[in-house]
């Protein structure tokens, strides 16, 4: 099933972010005034992090601002750091995923300037943390301790870590404390940077095929937890401010509901595109299924959206403005 309208673009790589000028005012982009005159905007600019759920939450939104309220998407890949500074210069209207990784950007611009504000839930609760596949652990179930690890840090090695054992890290522009984490509890072990989620995704994908064991970031919403079993890790219990310093770092991950932002000028003067925005809240299952259709099947984010607008109209009906 293929988009009525095909405007729908997107705009992928630093080198593309960096051509994108973020001014210093932070009235949004809205079709040539601040206002967007009575009917709001009719076009709109989405931040798209690199993880496959963020792309699931924008193909659907853009596919439904496109055929439902004829507004043209632009979707501009950028992950949390450089989508708030476009949040607030208005070079980008929201974000629909964030994960509470840029603290002092979020109370600069959503705190002190005013220029970006919530825009709601998505619906979605978002955990980080350290796991390993279940077939390890019921074997060894000791390990779902941290303290334990390094008694079973002989299983992890690799060619590539040498002495320690081996840790798979996280694409560099997710939230993570692991190197912190590793060296303040004195855990022998080497992370492997995998460079993106795919990469990620298709080692582990790997491993667990062979039976391997493998200890990794891990997060949730995540397409392949319904392919592969794994269990958590327990580390220190996480408690407000206690990864700020982030080098002191010793406790393990919030568990968030995950957030959506807005420029504030369009939040307030978008009409019905920000207010189709801030009503976009859908569940864990829901993103699963679009992300594990484009990362999964190889499906084109807009084909996939598609599929899952068409069999879910219960619940996209009621993100539609009133009319």
């Amino acid at each position: 099933m293929h988009s009525k309208r095909i405007r729908t673009s997107l705009v992928a790589g630093a080198g593309v972010l960096g051509m994108v000028a973020l001014s210093a005012c932070g009235a949004a982009e809205t079709g040539g005034t601040s206002s967007g005159g009575e009917g709001g905007v009719k076009k709109v600019t989405l931040a798209v992090p690199s993880w496959v759920g963020a792309q699931a939450n924008v193909a659907v939104a853009a596919k439904l601002l496109e055929d439902e309220l004829d507004i043209t998407v632009t979707q501009q890949q950028m992950d949390e750091p450089v989508a708030f500074d476009a949040l607030n210069s208005g070079k980008a209207h929201a974000i629909m995923e964030d994960w509470g990784g840029v603290p002092k950007k979020e109370k600069l611009y959503v705190e002190d300037k005013k220029t970006v504000v919530k825009g709601g839930d998505l619906g979605v609760e978002g955990h980080i943390g350290w796991f390993v596949p279940k077939y390890y652990a019921d074997e060894n179930p000791e390990v779902l301790d941290y303290k334990n690890l390094n008694k079973l840090a002989k299983d992890f090695k690799t060619s590539e870590s040498g002495d320690k054992g081996q840790f798979i890290g996280a694409a560099p522009s997710y939230t993570s404390y692991d190197e912190q984490l590793i060296k303040n509890h004195k855990l022998d072990y080497k992370i492997l940077p995998t460079g993106s989620e795919a990469a990620q995704l298709k080692e582990i994908s790997r491993l667990y095929k062979a039976k391997e064991p493998f200890l990794t970031y891990w997060w949730e919403p995540q397409w392949m937890n319904a392919d592969i079993d794994m269990v958590e890790v327990k580390l220190p219990d996480y408690e407000p401010g206690c990864n700020d310093p982030a080098e002191k770092t010793e406790c393990g991950y919030e568990t968030l509901m995950l957030q959506k932002y807005l420029n504030a000028d369009f939040a307030k003067n978008g009409g019905d595109a920000a207010e189709f925005l801030k009503n976009f809240e859908w569940t864990t299952e829901d993103q699963n299924e679009v992300a594990k259709m484009i990362a999964g099947e190889d499906m084109d984010p807009a084909d996939a959206a598609a599929k899952w607008i068409e069999a879910n109209e219960d619940t996209w009906k009621k993100w539609l403005p009133a009319s």
